[in-house]
C-alpha cells in the first residue's frame, strides 16, 4: 500500500510540474501556482471565490525595521495600496524572499525585517491547538465529575479512553520502559497534536485544509522538543555510551572514530523524525491537489477526455483522501513510536546498576 502511494506521488507530482508549461493558452489553469499556494504560508487565509470574487481573510502583519520601528497593519493593506504599505512589500516570484515581506534599503537591495506576523500556517496551527485542548480539557473534566470506580463512559469520551490508552499502552510503556510515567505527557501530547493537525489539513473548507504538518518549520519543532527529552533526561550510560562505547579500543583510540559517529547520531535522529513527517505529508498533499487540477486542465480538451479525466480524479481523489487519512494516524503513531524508543534507550542502564 505505501509503495503503491509513493509511486502515485511521483508520478503525479511529475505530471504536475510538466503541465503547466502546456496549459497557459486561454482560460487554463496552473497548476504550479494553485499546489505551490496551498501548501505555502500566506499572509492571508484564502477561503473561495464566488464569481470574480476572492473570499479571504486577511491576517496581521507584525513587523520590525530596523530603520523605521515596528508596524501592524492587516494583509489587506498591501493590495489596497497597490502592493506596497509602509515601505513594505511581497516579495516577487524569482526573489530571493519570495512569498516574504521585504522592504528595500537605500541602495535599492530587499531586506527581511523581524516578521512575527500572524500567518496562515500560524493561525491553522492556533485553531488546531485550541480544538486539541478543547477535547482533552472535555476528556478531563468527564473525569473529575466521576470517581474512580464509577461506570465506564461512553460515547465520546469513552473513544477518546480508548485512544489514549492505546497510545500509553502499545507505544509508550513498551518503548519507554519503566520510566514511561514521566515522559507519557509530552508522547500523549505530541502524538495527538499531529494527528490532528494531519487530519484538519484534509479537511476541504475553512478551518481545514492548511498543511501545517507539511510545514518544515512546524515539524522541526516537534523534532527539537523530542531531541530535548532524549538528551536532557538521559543516564549517565547513554552519555558513557556515546563518548566511549563498548567497541575495540582501536576504534576510540588514538582517533575516536565510533565515539564522534554516536555523537553524530544524536543530531541524525531527530532530523530524520523532522524530514519523515514533513515529507510525508506534504506529498500527499501535493498529489491530491494535482489530481484535482486534471479536472480543469482537461476542460478544453473535448468532453469525452474531459469526463474521463474527471470521473478519474474523482475516484482518484477518493482513495487518495482515505489513504491519507490512514496516513495520518501512522506518521504521528510513528512519529511518536520513534520518539518513545529515542527516550527508551536514553534511559537504559548497565546491568550491574540496575542489579545495584
Amino acid at each position: 500500500m505505501k509503495r503503491l502511494r509513493d509511486i502515485l506521488t511521483v508520478v503525479l507530482l511529475a505530471l504536475g510540474m510538466l503541465l503547466p508549461a502546456t496549459v497557459r493558452a486561454g482560460n487554463t489553469v496552473d497548476v504550479k501556482e494553485i499546489v505551490f499556494g496551498h501548501i505555502g504560508d500566506s499572509y492571508e487565509w484564502h477561503i473561495t471565490t464566488w464569481g470574480e470574487t476572492h473570499v479571504t481573510i486577511p491576517l496581521p502583519v507584525i513587523v520590525h525595521s530596523p530603520a523605521t520601528g515596528w508596524h501592524a497593519f492587516l494583509s489587506s493593506r498591501l493590495e489596497e495600496n497597490g502592493g506596497s504599505y509602509e515601505g513594505f512589500s511581497i516579495a516577487p516570484a524569482g526573489s530571493k524572499y519570495e512569498g516574504k515581506l521585504v522592504e528595500h534599503d537605500a541602495v535599492g537591495n530587499e531586506t527581511r525585517p523581524l516578521d512575527i506576523s500572524i500567518t496562515k500556517v500560524t493561525l491553522a496551527l492556533l485553531i488546531n491547538s485550541a480544538l486539541l485542548l478543547v477535547i482533552i480539557l472535555s476528556v478531563a473534566h468527564w473525569y473529575r465529575k466521576h470517581p474512580q470506580g464509577s461506570a465506564a463512559p461512553g460515547g465520546f469520551i469513552g473513544f477518546m479512553e480508548m485512544f489514549i490508552m492505546m497510545v500509553n499502552d502499545d507505544i509508550i510503556k513498551s518503548c519507554v520502559g519503566p520510566k514511561y510515567r514521566k515522559f507519557a505527557p509530552y508522547l500523549l501530547t505530541a502524538f495527538f497534536f499531529i494527528f490532528i493537525n494531519n487530519v484538519m489539513g484534509l479537511i476541504p473548507f475553512f478551518p481545514g485544509g492548511v498543511n501545517v504538518t507539511g510545514n518544515i518549520a512546524v515539524t522541526m519543532v516537534l523534532a527539537i522538543c523530542t531531541f530535548l527529552a532524549v538528551n536532557i533526561f538521559g543516564t549517565k550510560t547513554y552519555w558513557r555510551d556515546i563518548f566511549w562505547p563498548d567497541v575495540p579500543w582501536w576504534l576510540k583510540v588514538p582517533v575516536p572514530m565510533m565515539p564522534f559517529i554516536e555523537f553524530f547520531g544524536i543530531f541524525t535522529k531527530p532530523f530524520a523524525l523532522m524530514i519523515r513527517l514533513f515529507a510525508n505529508m506534504l506529498a500527499g498533499h501535493m498529489a491530491m491537489l494535482v489530481l484535482t487540477c486534471l479536472i480543469f486542465i482537461s476542460a478544453s480538451m473535448g468532453p469525452a477526455l474531459n469526463g474521463t479525466l474527471t470521473v478519474a480524479s474523482v475516484l482518484f481523489n477518493i482513495f487518495m483522501n482515505a489513504l491519507e487519512l490512514l496516513v495520518a494516524f501512522i506518521q504521528a503513531y510513528v512519529f511518536t513510536m520513534l520518539s518513545a524508543v529515542f527516550i527508551g534507550l536514553a534511559q537504559e542502564e548497565h546491568k550491574e546498576e540496575a542489579v545495584k
